[in-house]
């Protein structure tokens, strides 16, 4: 046995007396909440024969979350002279690892060998756990192995320790070693083993776990069945998930959710809305899990009327008061381009954690009202049970940039303890707009950042903006170099020399683009007009209602033309032919933007989305539009959205 596991055996009634007489968690519970102090006017009464009468106390302090109470329960009994039984031990010696007191629990080893209870089954499992977790899991495992006594519960134990030590691996290898020996396979060790397949991400232990529920009829578990799911969805393979999902023939409020949240991950939100609405359907009431799990699928422009549903089904099921379906609520209306609604929600708010203001000032950051973000960050400093993670930090240097607040940003990033490379990327993304080229040069210098291509890609927004076009060929040179293979840099210097015209290094490039065996992505935009998304692509003439969408965008354009001169040219990121030979007119958002015009009433509120950075020439149309239809325009693209509005874009032109 080796030396780690030697357990001391002591005498009944006198060394285990004085090894737990000099226990601190024994010594600090002297006194007991509420009703549990009463119990201790009866343990003189007690008989020492009445070993029921003593476990029970053990474990009515156990379920009271006060292991230090069962240890000096425990100790009094021996004091007594009272002996265990094979159901004390288990409930000490959990008490003994919540305490993290392994001294103890070998303490309880010894004494249970010399009672003759360590073939036990519970005493057993009890003994793998204190050891798996207080000494590691080689202990518990060598102890599994020397066990008398193996059942399903000290199987599962050791699955579970493994997953603890983020070793699914091994955790799947033992559960094939139970199938070989023919072990008991239960619904608890199905479920265990389902997680670490999970873990794993691997479609081919899945389906052999898959397998063994099938064989050994517990497939119809709902807890297994709930485990299998989620696997399966864990593993990517949501073909399979949703085919065993609808051959389930029980499914409770846990299953839709994980069917639900596997297609939100997925991006597939329509799905993902119409499995909640089929779940209402079929008398599942969905709890504050579901809807919190179906709230990321509203958050876009165009499923912003589901989100309000959702919003108000919560809100008549008393959810309101749950910080998570809030936090989800906020998030939602920011992104979906609701950023009133969003502060409204948020400032009814009774209790915040680090999420809700997070969600709240990155909100601020993507509608161009960075300044709000940062107030709101000074108002979070003040509240003192939340303190600032990572991501509340990127949220308010997300503001910081929004606004070209560099001395603000420069400040908040100093107070991050270990920067990651999306605060540098997002510090010379700031210094960059601000058109400060040689100090985010020299920032990216200082701290070894200089081959990320998430920073160089941040320097090359600034080039775009500030039309440095020299110090852009450099940058795209240097993604080049560091991503070969990747499309998307060539796409983006085929971009930048469309923009000078040089339509010949452009067709170069596109041969590149061509022989990696990629294609450059199109550009789309989509617009929702009675509960019917309508998508447009460049140049697009397949809508039913294309004559009148080109008759009302050119007289559009004259009037823009009138209003101020031709509007500026730009590159816009992503494959430039297929807008080449395209006038203004023919671009994506243009269209969209037309059919909106004419197909909702005067004063509405028009919402497009677009796939894509929207180029120079259609921001600077939209504002102008803008101001002669009087309407606000809201265009949601891959970096934020655009409140367009009497001429102006919420933006301030740094997109």
């Amino acid at each position: 046995m080796p030396s780690f596991l030697k357990p001391e055996i002591p005498n009944c009634t006198s060394q285990c007396k004085r090894s737990l007489g000099h226990s601190s968690h024994v010594r600090a519970s002297t006194r007991f909440p509420g009703e549990l102090a009463l119990t201790h006017k009866v343990l003189d009464e007690t008989p020492l024969s009445d070993t029921f009468a003593w476990n029970n106390l053990i474990h009515t302090h156990l379920s009271n979350r006060d292991p230090g109470g069962a240890l000096s329960i425990y100790h009094h009994m021996m004091m007594r002279g009272a002996c265990p039984d094979r159901r004390t031990l288990p409930r000490v010696l959990t008490a003994s690892r919540i305490c993290g007191d392994l001294f103890l629990g070998k303490q309880l080893h010894g004494q249970a060998i010399k009672l003759g209870f360590f073939d036990e089954h519970y005493v057993i499992t009890a003994l793998i756990e204190i050891y798996g977790r207080l000494d590691g899991i080689e202990a518990g495992k060598w102890l599994f192995d020397k066990s008398p006594r193996r059942n399903s519960v000290a199987w599962t134990m050791i699955l579970k320790l493994y997953l603890m030590e983020n070793k699914p691996d091994l955790a799947v290898n033992v559960f094939y070693q139970m199938v070989e020996l023919n072990a008991r396979i239960d619904s608890v060790v199905l479920i265990t083993a389902a997680g670490a397949c999970g873990l794993l991400k691997s479609v081919e232990h899945g389906r052999r776990v898959h397998d063994v529920a099938r064989k050994f009829r517990l497939e119809s578990d709902i807890l297994v069945s709930n485990s299998l799911l989620k696997m399966h969805i864990d593993c990517g393979r949501m073909e399979d998930a949703r085919g065993f999902f609808n051959q389930m023939t029980t499914k409770d409020v846990i299953s839709w959710t994980e069917i639900i949240c596997g297609y939100v991950k997925k991006g597939e939100f329509n799905e993902a809305l119409k499995l909640f609405r089929k779940m209402n359907m079929d008398g599942i009431k969905p709890d504050s899990l579901s809807v919190s799990s179906v709230l990321p699928a509203c958050a876009r422009a165009v499923a912003h009327k589901n989100g309000k549903e959702i919003h108000g089904y919560s809100l008549r099921n008393g959810m309101y008061s749950n910080l998570i379906v809030q936090n989800a609520t906020v998030d939602m209306y920011a992104k979906s381009g609701l950023v009133d609604y969003a502060i409204k929600v948020f400032e009814r708010m009774k209790k915040r954690d680090v999420i809700s203001w997070t969600v709240m000032i990155l909100g601020f950051s993507l509608h161009g009202k960075g300044e709000l973000g940062v107030e709101l960050f000074c108002r979070m400093e003040k509240d003192q049970r939340v303190e600032a993670d990572q991501f509340t930090y990127a949220a308010v240097l997300h503001c910081c940039t929004a606004a070209c607040m560099v001395e603000e940003g420069k400040f908040y990033f100093n107070c991050i303890k270990e920067p990651n490379i999306t605060h540098y990327a997002l510090m010379v993304s700031l210094l960059a707009r601000a058109s400060l080229f040689d100090e985010a040069r020299a920032f990216m210098e200082e701290h070894h950042i200089e081959r990320h291509a998430e920073v160089l890609r941040a320097l090359l927004d600034g080039c775009w903006m500030h039309h440095r076009r020299n110090l852009g060929k450099q940058v795209f040179e240097q993604l080049g170099d560091l991503e070969p293979l990747d499309a998307e840099n060539y796409v983006l210097v085929s971009n930048w020399y469309s923009g000078n015209g040089k339509w010949d290094l452009v067709d170069k490039l596109r041969e590149t683009i061509m022989s990696m065996g990629s294609k450059p992505k199109k550009a789309y935009s989509w617009i929702e007009f009675q509960n019917k998304v309508h998508v447009f692509g460049t140049g697009d003439i397949s809508h039913p209602r294309s004559e009148r969408i080109y008759t009302e965008l050119q007289c559009l354009m004259k009037k823009v033309k009138a209003e101020a001169q031709r509007p500026a040219s730009g590159f816009s990121f992503h494959g430039v032919d297929e807008e080449r030979e395209c006038i203004q007119i023919g671009h994506s958002e243009m269209l969209a933007l037309s059919f909106g015009l004419i197909c909702t009433q005067p004063g509405a509120t028009i919402r497009i989305t677009k796939n894509l950075r929207m180029c120079r020439g259609c921001h600077d149309s939209a504002k102008l539009v803008s101001k002669i239809v009087e309407r606000e325009i809201i265009l949601k693209d891959p970096n934020c959205f655009h409140h367009f509005k009497d001429g102006f874009c919420s933006c301030r032109d740094f997109w």
